[in-house]
This record gives C-alpha cells, sequence and structure tokens, in this order.
C-alpha cells in the first residue's frame, strides 16, 4: 500500500508540475527550486525531484551543471519547428473535433471564450491561460483520438513558459482572443474546415509576437 501511495504522489506532481508548464505559471529561463515546489505543493522533495526528472526526459525542463533544474529558453529555430507541428496536430484535431461537439461543448466553448475576453480586459493574464487551456482540450478531445491530444499536450511544453511573455505588449494582448471569436462563429456553423483556418490563424498570431522573444 505504501508503494502504491508513493507512485500516487510521484504521479500527481509530475502531472502538476506538467500542468503547470504547459499553461506558462513558470517563464523561460527561470531556475525552478525544488525546495519551493516541494513547499507549493505540500509534499516532500523527493517527488518533486522525480518528477522534474520525467519532465526533463520530455524536454519539459532541462539540468544546467552548476545551475539545477531550468526552464528552457527557445531560439528561433526551435520555435518555428513547435509552431509547425501545432499547426499540423491542433488543425487536425480541431477539424476532426467539429462534428462531435454537443450544444452543450459549444456553450461551454462560448463560456471559456468570454472569460478569456474578460481576462484580458481585466489584465489577468493567468486566468486568460487557463480558460485557454480549457478551451483548446474542449475541442481536441472532441476529436476522438486520445493519441492525437497525447501529442498536442507534449508539444505544449515546449512553449507554454513562452506563453508568458504574450503580455508583453498591452495592445497586442488585447487581440489575442480575435481568433477565438471567430471560431466560435464557424463553430455553430458547423464549418469544421473555417473552424481549422481560425485555429491556424490563432496560432500564427501569437507566434508573431512570441517569435521576437525567442533567443
Amino acid at each position: 500500500m505504501k508503494t502504491r501511495h508513493h507512485h500516487s504522489l510521484q504521479d500527481e506532481t509530475y502531472a502538476t508540475l506538467r500542468q503547470w508548464l504547459t499553461v506558462g505559471r513558470f517563464v523561460p529561463g527561470e531556475r525552478l527550486k525544488i525546495h519551493h515546489l516541494a513547499a507549493q505543493l505540500g509534499v516532500g522533495e523527493m517527488p518533486v525531484r522525480a518528477a522534474l526528472q520525467r519532465l526533463a526526459a520530455e524536454s519539459g525542463v532541462m539540468n544546467v551543471p552548476n545551475c539545477g533544474v531550468v526552464v528552457p529558453q527557445l531560439t528561433k529555430a526551435q520555435f518555428d519547428d513547435v509552431l509547425n507541428v501545432r499547426l499540423i496536430l491542433e488543425g487536425q484535431a480541431a477539424e476532426r473535433g467539429v462534428p462531435h461537439l454537443s450544444a452543450r461543448d459549444i456553450g461551454r466553448l462560448d463560456t471559456l471564450a468570454a472569460a478569456m475576453a474578460d481576462a484580458l480586459a481585466q489584465g489577468r493574464h493567468k486566468r486568460y491561460l487557463d480558460a485557454n487551456e480549457k478551451f483548446h482540450l474542449i475541442l481536441y478531445r472532441a476529436s476522438g483520438s486520445p493519441l492525437l491530444v497525447d501529442l498536442i499536450e507534449t508539444v505544449w511544453l515546449q512553449v507554454g513558459p513562452i506563453s508568458n511573455l504574450l503580455f508583453g505588449d498591452a495592445a497586442f494582448a488585447l487581440t489575442l482572443n480575435h481568433a477565438h471569436e471567430a471560431l466560435m462563429q464557424q463553430l455553430k456553423q458547423r464549418d469544421a474546415a473555417g473552424v481549422r483556418r481560425a485555429i491556424e490563424h490563432d496560432l500564427e498570431h501569437a507566434a508573431q509576437y512570441l517569435r521576437t522573444r525567442c533567443v
């Protein structure tokens, strides 16, 4: 029983830290201190250390000699590579998901799109990123392909931290929800190709700014 609990705690710690990376709770170049993370999570240092080892294997974090565990900084070439993969995976998931979304699902997406608009207007960037993740996951999971969603979430590890930098330009930040609003219009018409185009525009629009922040 103790062994099972130990593995469960490690898995929960890993899942939480992975989600924090995905939604941009950490910024590129940030050093992750094990004792600080353990205190935040209310766990011992061993589950945190094990979780960070797993995340390093997925390139979500990296071990730097004489520095410790650090959130990676993307080069422009790496960012372009990740963007191209995201356009393929997320465009496919969005298009495949449209026919399977229920009226209730569309209502939830509408609510999240409104929540993102409110969060941007109020400058509540963490709330925007959290709602943005939920919005995209509802759409992508409707594709009916768990493997496709797993691949997308793995790629998100690479760009989650840099998403924090979207808000460095207040005027640009206010444009971030435009693609979601356009997507909702296409979705209500059940235009799967239109939804795919809106997702691609969403990714490309954010990329215009984020690429300038790569090393």
